[in-house]
């Protein structure tokens, strides 16, 4: 395997997980009744932790791996940017997100915000695809 083979494995692995959460997991959280919020949320964190810790490292070992290698490629360059995209819009905005809404409850403004940061993370992660296999 070439690092750009597993930039491209590891982008589309991120891809997945990414569709999965914006077509289906924030919808359903969405959804969650007011008075079931705390317990559903705190079921969300704990279970999506499991996952977001893997595929991101894999993604991030991939862009390091093809970066060190020494890729000049304009469309590594771009993937590399895609997963940085998602990573940021992950780190600085929906995680704390996350866990104001695990402190302070459910509010529109919140929900707004981890929207916004879902939408950032998944334009991120289909640049980072795209690019990958390009590439």
């Amino acid at each position: 395997m070439t690092p750009v083979d597993a930039l491209a494995a590891a982008a589309a692995l991120h891809l997945g997980f990414q569709l999965v959460v914006t077509g289906v997991v924030y919808p359903a959280l969405a959804e969650v009744p007011e008075d079931d919020w705390p317990r559903a949320h705190n079921a969300h964190s704990r279970r999506i932790t499991l996952v977001v810790g893997p595929v991101y490292g894999l993604l991030a070992a991939a862009c390091l791996w093809v970066l060190v290698a020494g890729s000049v490629d304009p469309f590594v360059l771009i993937s590399a940017a895609g997963a940085v995209i998602s990573a940021l819009a992950t780190a600085v905005v929906a995680a704390p997100a996350h866990g104001e809404l695990g402190r302070t409850g459910r509010t529109e403004h919140l929900m707004h915000r981890l929207r916004t940061a879902d939408r950032v993370r998944l334009g991120g992660a289909v640049r980072c695809a795209a690019f990958a296999l390009v590439a």
